[in-house]
C-alpha cells in the first residue's frame, strides 16, 4: 500500500465523519430550535467525533464497504455508514411547531449533506486535477474535497429513500399525519424493525444500481458538470 492509497483512505474516513456527524447534529439542532433540549442535554450538539461514533455504523460497516470489494478485484469500494442517532423528542417538536416542524427535523440531515456537497463541488471545480509533480498536500486536499462531495451525496440520497427507520420514511410519516393519513404513518412505524434488513438487501443486491447508484450519479452529474 503506497502513500496515495493511504491518502485515499484518510480522506475518505475524514469525509465520512464530516458527513455523518454533521447529519446527526443537524437533526438535534433543528429540534432544539423547536424547544427540544434532548440532544443538547445529551451532549450531542458537539462536533467531537467521540460523542457520535457508532462502532458498527461508523467503523465496521464503512471498513467492510471499502475493503471487501478489493478482495474481489475492484480497486476499492465506496464508504457508507452512520453515526449514533441524535436523540430527539419529536412530541416536543410537534407540540411547538406542528408536523411541519417534525418534517424539518426529518430533512435536516439530508439538507446538510446536499449543502455540503454543493459547496464542496464548487471548490472541486475550481481545482485542477492532481498530477505526479504536485505536492502530497495538494493531492490530499483535492481527494478530500472530492470525497466530501461523493460521500455527502451518497448519504443524502440514501436517507431520502422511504426506508422505514430512515429520514425519508420519517418525512412521509409526518406528512401523512399532518393530513390525517394515519394508516400510512402506522405502517412505517411498524416496519421500522425491518429497516436495517431492507438496507442490507439493497446494498448487497442488484437493487443498489437502481435505487442508490443511479440517483447518486445523477446528483453528482448535476453538481460537477
Amino acid at each position: 500500500m503506497d502513500s496515495i492509497d493511504l491518502i485515499k483512505i484518510a480522506t475518505a474516513v475524514i469525509a465520512l465523519l464530516i458527513a455523518i456527524i454533521g447529519h446527526e447534529i443537524m437533526h438535534g439542532w433543528v429540534a432544539y430550535k423547536y424547544g427540544d433540549m434532548t440532544a443538547k442535554n445529551a451532549g450531542r450538539l458537539t462536533i467531537n467525533p467521540i460523542s457520535h461514533i457508532d462502532p458498527v455504523g461508523s467503523l465496521l460497516v464503512p471498513a467492510m464497504m471499502y475493503f471487501i470489494p478489493m478482495l474481489f478485484g475492484s480497486d476499492s469500494g465506496f464508504l457508507f455508514g452512520w453515526a449514533k442517532p441524535v436523540p430527539v423528542n419529536i412530541r416536543t417538536v410537534v407540540n411547538n411547531g406542528g408536523y411541519n416542524a417534525a418534517m424539518q427535523v426529518s430533512l435536516a440531515g439530508i439538507t446538510y449533506n446536499f449543502i455540503v456537497a454543493a459547496l464542496a463541488s464548487v471548490v472541486l471545480l475550481s481545482m485542477s486535477q492532481p498530477v505526479v509533480s504536485d505536492s502530497m498536500f495538494y493531492i490530499f486536499g483535492y481527494l478530500l474535497v472530492m470525497q466530501i462531495v461523493i460521500i455527502n451525496v451518497v448519504l443524502g440520497v440514501f436517507n431520502l429513500l422511504p426506508i422505514p427507520q430512515f429520514d425519508g420514511a420519517h418525512f412521509i410519516s409526518y406528512l401523512a399525519l399532518k393530513y390525517n393519513y394515519n394508516t400510512i404513518a402506522e405502517w412505517f412505524f411498524k416496519m421500522e424493525r425491518y429497516g436495517m434488513i431492507i438496507v442490507l438487501v439493497i446494498l448487497v443486491s442488484p437493487l443498489n444500481q437502481y435505487v442508490l447508484f443511479m440517483p447518486v450519479q445523477f446528483v453528482l452529474h448535476l453538481l460537477l458538470s
